[in-house]
């Protein structure tokens, strides 16, 4: 079996999010966005000038920012989905939007989870809306649901459950958006790891963020471990994209949620976004909310 792979990310910008998130790459634009999920704020990084700028700012927290087909965003927000709006979760105060990602057929899909992680799972679960507005429960009783994302041949989706330390990977049908049954591609649990946001690459390997720990991890899509990616100065590790003009540079956001004065001081690029200018693979292209 070959040796794990081992890199270091560099940070790119010291923004101290309170729980960065959602990175995707705007190829349009060429800069990288990404989400303070508690700040309700979605920023835009330009990698060749360092500037990061508040595109969005709202009075509520903001799980993830998916890019449309006309150039806009459709926002996951604490109620539902914005642009189109569906606001499914309005009298659900105790649950909110995560990550949400859309599929090449260009519907959006969004993994909702509550406030309190001991609380009731009823609608603790991935949604799929699709083009025509209809929304979708797809997959019930999810504990935390994260990140998501498919394999190169559009035929496997990846998904998150970070409090059961599992990334399901589900047959998936393209043409319909139909899901099978789904399979532990990722059991983490004997471990203790946490799996947060999550993309594919070109390859076909898996990179998961692993919450806590200041790593992330790329799996073959076998499920072997093949690199592992050093966050220094930052545990709260969140989720990777890659970016740049040939999607050959990995970026990576962090949080500060939930520490003391004392842990964010031992955490000093807690927050930061970091990128890795070699990772040895290239990312997919980025998929539209038709």
């Amino acid at each position: 079996m070959a040796a794990t792979r081992r890199l270091r990310a560099r940070p790119v910008l010291h923004a101290r999010a309170e729980l960065g998130e959602s990175p995707r790459w705007d190829d349009g634009a060429q800069r990288l966005l990404w989400v303070d999920i508690l700040q309700g704020e979605l920023h835009a990084f330009d990698p060749l000038t360092g500037a990061d700028e508040v595109v969005v700012a709202l009075d509520r927290h903001l799980g993830a920012a998916a890019p449309r087909a006309d150039g806009g965003f459709t926002l996951a927000v604490r109620e539902g989905v914005v642009d189109p709006d569906v606001a499914f979760l309005a009298d659900r105060p105790s649950l909110r939007c995560n990550d949400a990602r859309a599929d090449r057929a260009g519907r959006l899909w969004v993994g909702v989870l509550a406030y309190d992680p001991d609380g009731p799972l009823d609608g603790r679960a991935l949604y799929r809306l699709d083009r025509d507005g209809t929304l979708a429960e797809v997959v019930g009783d999810v504990r935390q649901a994260n990140g998501l994302d498919w394999s190169p041949d559009d035929r496997t989706l990846y998904f998150a459950d970070t409090l059961e330390h599992v990334v399901h990977a589900f047959p998936y049908d393209g043409t319909t958006g139909a899901l099978g049954a789904s399979r532990p591609f990722l059991d983490l649990a004997d471990e203790g790891l946490l799996p947060d946001g999550l993309c594919v690459d070109a390859q076909g390997g898996v990179w998961v963020a692993i919450y806590g720990e200041g790593r992330v991890h790329r799996y073959t899509d076998a499920g072997v471990l093949d690199v592992a990616v050093d966050v220094p100065g930052a545990r709260q590790v969140t989720s990777p994209a890659f970016g740049g003009g040939g999607l050959d540079r990995l970026y990576i956001t962090t949080g500060l949620e939930n520490l003391d004065a004392a842990q964010r001081a031992a955490q000093p690029e807690g927050g930061s976004l970091f990128v890795v200018d070699e990772p040895g693979h290239t990312g997919q292209p980025t998929t539209r909310v038709a």
